[in-house]
């Protein structure tokens, strides 16, 4: 059966009013009427924040009607720090040079960045959350598999960025801001924010990055005046080889890692949004911070290997002792560390998103999750974060590398399903997606296909893999030091075995 996302069907109305009082999942039904929405949601109503979960956005809500808002929201989420961070490591980590960087950087953002923003149109068409929308992409039991990974990844994301603020943190003034006084400061200020929901966020996102520009360009003039940028020199090898496919798959993982969220974003955007417009404004806004901030972060960090004092900040304070090196040290001094500070607060930017939909992703997961408030899933995962921040804020460094490149493992397995079922199988047709009936099991795939494809992926990751805690047979043997090639292995391997398997799922299942 097939559906008009322009117009929808006749009963759309009446399908939408029935969801208001209930939503049908796994194993029973969660009510949702107004006297059981318990005190969180009643308080979030009376404070005017969204309490809308994961079910169906009707025409009616569709109200945001501002492509601005796509632009800034990702162009805000990108220029920081983390990002900044990022930046830094394939110099500091993996030994390469700075036009090396620049070209890793270029080739991996464009890559990964373009997931985020195609599956992004599908929010206007089908308002529907990218992990409610995963049902017809994937399946549904493959969707309860993405939708706690993303649970687990979302809560790391927020501890990852944090650590790099609280480091700026807590050098400003002489350590007299504690690790964990600093991740606390910045769980807060993310809650404050992601309670009152979508509205809010795009608000927030739509001014936070300007503070953040007048940051870094700071810091580009002072680094030029410190004189301790190098460029290097281009090497080959299998070494090099080996730390470009680690690095770029780093990368990836960062500017590909919103994809499971895409759609989140976008769900209020009227059903006859123009997806060109959509799609570009977002990879713009995706690419512009990226690149920017991607390749000051390297260029920053060739100075640890010309100026000694900054190597030594770097080596006892990671990101922020490099940052307290540029701007406050021989520089701006006071001023320098209110701009630390600026910058440290620019984390709020980058967590947002993932704490808004890490709710939508815990309601996604099991049908007795969708009866808790979003509000609550995102005041309970920012304190989450916190527990895990503190004690990983000591091994900076190595979180990052690791955990960068286990987001690109799992999303590049989602892509490479999520892609097939659109572009093969429902041949690139919304009206393939009867979103209106999105809560009615048989209008979409079980998912066994979709969990057979993980399976494969992961098999692929396993012998592409290369990290600290396991080397794959295969990514142990690129280089000296090996090459992590586990998120192209694990698309392959998806690809293979998720299109293998559809056709009998559909065949036998009958969708």
């Amino acid at each position: 059966m097939s559906y008009d996302p322009e117009k929808g069907p006749a009963d759309f109305k009446k399908s939408t009013d029935s969801f208001e009082k209930s939503i049908e999942g796994g194993s029973g039904t969660a009510e949702v009427s107004n006297e059981n929405l318990g005190f969180i949601n009643r308080l979030a109503a009376k404070l005017n924040a969204e309490t809308k979960g994961i079910e169906l956005v009707t025409d009616e809500e569709k109200t945001d009607t501002s492509v601005a808002n796509v632009f800034t929201m990702w162009l805000s989420a990108n220029l920081v720090i983390a990002t900044f961070s990022l930046g830094t490591i394939g110099v500091t980590v993996f030994g390469l040079s700075f036009w090396t960087c620049v070209l890793v950087i270029i080739f991996f953002s464009l890559l990964g960045a373009f997931p985020v923003a195609f599956f992004s149109t599908f929010g206007p068409k089908l308002g529907l959350r990218q992990m409610i929308l995963s049902k017809f992409l994937v399946g549904d039991w493959a969707t309860r598999i993405f939708s706690v990974i993303n649970v687990v990844a979302c809560v790391g994301w927020g501890a990852v960025n944090i650590m790099s603020s609280a480091q700026l943190l807590n050098i400003v003034n002489n350590g007299a801001c504690p690790p964990w006084a600093g991740c606390l400061i910045l769980v807060i200020c993310t809650i404050l924010v992601t309670f009152f929901g979508y509205n809010v966020i795009h608000m927030y996102e739509k001014w936070s990055w300007v503070p953040n520009v007048v940051v870094f360009i700071a810091i580009i003039v002072r680094m030029a005046k410190a004189g301790t940028f190098t460029a290097g020199h281009f090497e080959g090898g299998s070494t090099t080889a080996g730390g470009v496919l680690s690095y770029g798959g780093a990368i990836y993982g960062f500017a590909t890692g919103w994809t499971t969220y895409a759609s989140d974003y976008t769900v209020y955007q009227p059903r006859n949004a123009n997806p060109w417009k959509i799609f570009f404004y977002i990879y713009v806004g995706l690419m512009l911070p990226l690149l920017f901030t991607l390749i000051l972060g390297a260029a920053c960090a060739t100075g640890t290997l010309t100026n000694t004092r900054w190597n030594e900040l770097y080596s006892e304070k990671s990101i922020g002792g490099l940052v307290y090196a540029i701007l406050v040290e021989d520089s701006l001094h006071g001023f320098g560390q209110f701009l630390c500070v600026l910058l440290a607060l620019s984390t709020v930017a980058n967590n947002i998103p993932n704490m808004y939909s890490l709710a939508l992703s815990a309601q996604a997961a099991w049908s007795q999750f969708s009866k808790i408030p979003r509000v609550f899933w995102t005041v309970a995962a920012n304190f989450v974060t916190l527990a895990i921040c503190i004690p990983a804020y000591y091994h900076f460094e190595s979180v990052m590398e690791n955990f960068m490149n286990l987001i690109a493992y799992y999303l590049a397995i989602y892509q490479a399903i999520a892609f097939s079922e659109h572009f093969i199988h429902n041949r690139g047709k919304f009206s393939a997606y009867d979103y209106v009936h999105f809560n009615d099991k048989t209008v979409y795939p079980v998912g066994y296909a979709g969990t057979f494809g993980f399976c494969c992926g992961v098999a692929g990751v396993v012998l592409g893999m290369d990290q600290v805690w396991y080397a794959g047979v295969i990514g142990r043997r690129i280089g000296d030091f090996g090459g992590d090639i586990g998120f192209e292995m694990g698309l392959g391997f998806a690809f293979v075995g998720y299109n293998l398997a559809r056709p009998f799922e559909k065949k036998y299942i009958g969708r």
